[in-house]
């Protein structure tokens, strides 16, 4: 089943075996989405789906659990022990179980508006990107190889950090055609500067998506700007020579645009604008922690009169305060 419904499972079951890296619950995700888009399965795929699901059911958190048993509790041929292993079915019987009747609701009116406590105010104010956040995900992205980004993609649209807002829709549809045109043309700087000005990017970290080599990063943006299909495939072909050139290029980079969600692309596009925030502060921080320390220094030192080398300071004597 790993070459029928999966071709990529070896490679990201090595990419599990990395420190740091957990990609089971994605890798059940997958399993899941390519089982059921079948309608019917030898007894080889289903044998190896039974062996592998059943093994990474009890590896993965709850969400990604309570998502797979959502699916296949309503797939008509989920295999029986993989029901077993997700509670869906007694254990002697075999059977599905039955789903309780449904217990009528008692009228309510409607629930008064409730002011939100501190706590979840704060929980809400954290789901927020700090800048530190944003550029580690901004260099983890760009630092990654190609099956490594589309696994964070997918990532990225679990979880809690707060997306960026959309692109208005009067603005992507201009934006679209601008950039369209400026990539039949072969226009570089044009392409930039309009990427960069209507994702709200500064130039530097939109010069780093126009000269992406891999083209994920291109990818994300167009979604950002919910880019159609066909126009994202017109831009590859006319911008990125290297990459319209490959047909197999060309045929990834349309399917990985595809399965981007718009949250995904506008995390991204979140940690892409925060990132330079970071760069900033690391870069003045210390300067600036200086200059107010020697400004603090010489404000508590008293001042002293100035001498010139090699007179001596004046002593006076007497009562008339004479000067010698």
């Amino acid at each position: 089943m790993t070459k029928s419904l999966f071709p990529g499972f070896d490679g990201l079951m090595t990419l599990s075996r990395r420190e740091g890296v957990d990609v089971r619950p994605t890798l059940l995700r997958v399993l899941t989405d390519l089982y059921v888009q079948a309608s019917t399965h030898t007894e080889d795929e289903q044998r190896q789906f039974i062996e592998l699901a059943t093994r990474l059911i009890d590896q993965v958190d709850d969400a990604t659990r309570a998502a797979v048993k959502a699916k296949l509790a309503i797939y008509p041929h989920t295999p029986v022990p993989v029901l077993q292993k997700l509670g869906l079915v007694a254990a002697q019987e075999g059977r599905r179980v039955p789903l309780a009747r449904t217990i009528p609701e008692a009228a309510l009116g409607p629930s008064p508006a409730r002011t939100p406590t501190d706590t979840e105010g704060r929980m809400a104010a954290n789901m927020a990107m700090q800048p530190k956040e944003a550029a580690e995900i901004h260099d983890m992205f760009f630092g990654a190889d190609a099956s490594q980004r589309a696994l964070m993609l997918q990532n990225l649209a679990q979880t809690p950090l707060k997306a960026a807002p959309r692109i208005p829709t009067v603005h992507a549809k201009r934006a679209i055609q601008v950039l369209e045109m400026a990539a039949i043309a072969g226009d570089v700087d044009s392409f930039t500067y309009e990427l960069g000005d209507t994702l709200i990017l500064p130039s530097r970290v939109a010069t780093e998506i126009v000269e992406d080599a891999g083209g994920e990063a291109l990818a994300v943006a167009a979604r950002a700007l919910d880019m159609p299909s066909p126009n994202f495939q017109r831009i590859l072909l006319f911008f990125k020579p290297a990459i319209g050139t490959s047909v197999n290029e060309v045929y990834r980079l349309s399917r990985l645009y595809d399965r981007i969600s718009d949250r995904s692309a506008l995390v991204m596009l979140a940690a892409w604008r925060g990132s330079t925030l970071a760069v900033t502060r690391t870069k003045y921080q210390p300067s600036l922690h200086d200059s107010d320390r020697q400004r603090a220094r010489g404000a508590s030192s008293p001042s002293r009169p100035s001498v010139q080398p090699g007179s001596s300071p004046a002593v006076r004597t007497g009562s008339s305060g004479s000067e010698r």
